[in-house]
């Protein structure tokens, strides 16, 4: 218990330096900075501004609720972290349901971390936080993933070294932005899942998608009919052919059998969604083709 009372003191003392104009802190190489950097330091959240880098942009409202409710009765058990603006001015860098559940029980002062970050350092310590979080829909993954490659400039090799995820699973997040602008709110809506995406991705045309991705929502389809659904589309003449032999395997089975031993060899037929088809008797050799058609004249 002393050793909490402690860190509350010393976040009491540092949030005092942090009000004196003479000794403002801007940079890690001025006076104090060290005594602050690594701390716990309790700040009012009236000097707190929202991160513009923050890649999430919807927060569950019964979720952030219940996260109020245990703010209430325990307080913030983890702090946020920010990074130092100006004199008295703070910028969110990590922990915006935090931030947002405290100002919505009525919390004037939260704990947290200061950093001494410039904009790129920012964006990116936000961005691989949120990344590493489990609550974060397919489509915020993406494009949190999209701004550090375009805005601190990284290879996706090099963002797979940053943020410890294969090369493979970062290029199959990015190629859900190609999809259509609802499809990926369905996907954040949670209408359908990333495997359900990364197979409407396949369909070229932007109209085609959508009429998918209707049908997945009327008929509650799975990934593994999606993908079918998706099959039959691309490879129409395939899908007929596939529908084609079903037919003919069921309907004509028994004649293709009865043929193959009245004329001594394998018969073939296929036969097209009309009903019309084609018989095929294959013969090796002329004396073969000259028996064959004793056979069928019947004068075998």
């Amino acid at each position: 218990m002393a050793k909490a009372t402690k860190k509350q003191a010393l976040g009491r003392g540092l949030s005092a330096l942090l009000k004196d104009p003479d000794n403002d802190i801007k940079s890690a190489e001025d006076k104090n900075a060290d005594k602050l950097v690594g701390h716990i330091v309790e700040l009012d959240l009236s000097s707190i501004e929202v991160n513009p880098f923050q890649p999430r942009t919807s927060f569950n409202e019964d979720s952030l609720k219940e996260l109020a409710s245990s703010i209430k009765e325990l307080g913030v058990i983890q702090p946020i972290t920010v990074r130092k603006l100006d004199f008295g001015k703070y910028q969110l860098v990590s922990g915006e349901r935090r931030f947002r559940a405290s100002k919505l029980v009525g919390l004037e002062t939260i704990p947290a971390y200061i950093r001494i970050a410039n904009d790129q350092e920012s964006l990116e310590m936000a961005l691989v936080e949120n990344i590493q979080r489990q609550d974060l829909d397919p489509i915020e993954i993406a494009l949190s993933y999209q701004r550090l490659i375009d805005e601190i400039q990284l290879t996706q090799e090099q963002l797979s070294e940053r943020i410890g995820k294969n090369r493979s699973t970062i290029a199959n997040y990015l190629r859900l932005l190609k999809l259509d602008p609802i499809i990926q709110t369905g996907m954040r809506d949670g209408f359908l899942s990333m495997g359900h995406g990364r197979t409407l991705i396949n369909i070229d045309d932007p109209q085609k998608q959508l009429e998918i991705y209707e049908k997945i929502l009327q008929k509650s389809l799975s990934v593994r009919e999606t993908e079918k659904l998706v099959r039959e589309l691309n490879n129409p003449g395939q899908a007929s052919k596939s529908e084609a032999k079903t037919s003919v395997s069921q309907t004509y089975k028994k004649g293709i059998k009865e043929f193959s031993q009245y004329l001594g060899t394998k018969v073939d037929v296929k036969v097209t969604k009309k009903g019309s088809g084609k018989l095929t008797i294959p013969f090796s050799s002329e004396e073969d083709f000259i028996r064959l058609q004793k056979l069928i004249k019947g004068e075998e």
